[in-house]
């Protein structure tokens, strides 16, 4: 059965006008529900992690700083969220989230999480919208926990993973790999293991091949034990955020290569949401809720 994590403080309240799609985590798993794609039992809740686990992936005066909501300010405006105990505790949640469901998938083939894909949190920083990286916290847990020896972080939210770059890169068994806009956030960009910097305005065809051709090549070459895979949505061409012009289909078939070749080399692959700004709140959960068809159909679940 595929496994979900999701829990109700993922939907946390922001002011009225905040640019932050906070409701999609909502509309996720009701359109799911819906579409008839999953059943309530497909869920689980998450708890609130151990700050001794977060420490694997996050420097300690950092993450104390933020659990203690002792962040300066300049550290908060840098985030982008007005900071309270309940959206750290939101953080929490989505690690553990993200740390369970990995341990799903290494039954199952394939998980996910409604949220997390916090690509932009680093060892001893947040950013854009991000305060702690669930993804780098759950790949570390796994290494940590001698459950997978060579992990694999395919980011492809049109946004490049940064933080997640930032934590791993003196890491050679945690391998992180992001396809993003050349000419977007974030400005200052991070060293990947493998970077791929896009045009503006690439469309669905000429991105599809490069994915087509540089994945197969990558799991050649890492041999990975186990898959972390950030799908944001923000590649849309009706993204606000994103300066790409690819289509929902184009963002599907993106899914695809991922899980095929997730399914073709037997790695297991936990899946976090990452970005979406479209406009239209439909088109951000329409998005999202194809990676999740994709998988259920792939997978045969």
């Amino acid at each position: 059965m595929l496994k979900i994590a999701h829990h109700t403080a993922y939907i946390h309240p922001l002011p009225e006008g905040h640019r932050f799609p906070m409701m999609k985590y909502e509309l996720i798993p009701e359109q799911l529900l819906y579409e008839g794609l999953v059943k309530i039992d497909n869920f689980f809740e998450p708890e609130l992690v151990d700050r001794q686990i977060v420490y694997l992936a996050h420097d300690k005066q950092y993450t104390d700083d933020l659990l203690n909501l002792r962040l300066d300010p300049k550290m908060i405006r840098r985030i982008g969220f007005p900071m309270s105990e309940s959206l750290v505790n939101r953080e929490l949640y989505l690690i553990d989230g993200s740390i369970k469901a990995s341990l799903e998938a290494i039954k199952t083939g394939v998980s996910f999480n409604t949220a997390g894909g916090t690509h932009h949190a680093g060892k001893d920083f947040g950013e854009g919208f991000c305060l702690l990286n669930d993804q780098a916290v759950a790949a570390a847990y796994l290494f940590h926990e001698k459950l997978a020896n060579k992990i694999l972080i395919i980011d492809l939210d049109v946004h490049q993973g940064n933080g997640t770059a930032h934590i791993f890169e003196d890491h050679d068994q945690i391998i992180t790999f992001s396809i993003h806009g050349e000419k977007n956030f974030p400005f200052k960009k991070e060293k990947s293991h493998f970077d791929i910097a896009l045009h503006d305005g690439i469309e669905d065809e000429e991105y599809l091949n490069i994915l087509n051709d540089t994945l197969p090549k990558l799991f050649e070459r890492v041999e990975p034990e186990f898959v972390y895979f950030q799908s944001g949505v923000d590649v849309l061409g009706t993204d606000k955020l994103g300066k790409f012009n690819m289509t929902l289909e184009g963002c599907r078939l993106r899914d695809s290569i991922v899980f095929q070749n997730c399914k073709k080399y037997k790695v297991p692959v936990e899946v976090s949401m990452g970005g979406g700004y479209s406009y239209h709140i439909k088109d951000i959960v329409n998005a999202h809720v194809n990676t999740y068809r994709t998988a259920i159909d792939i997978y045969d679940l």
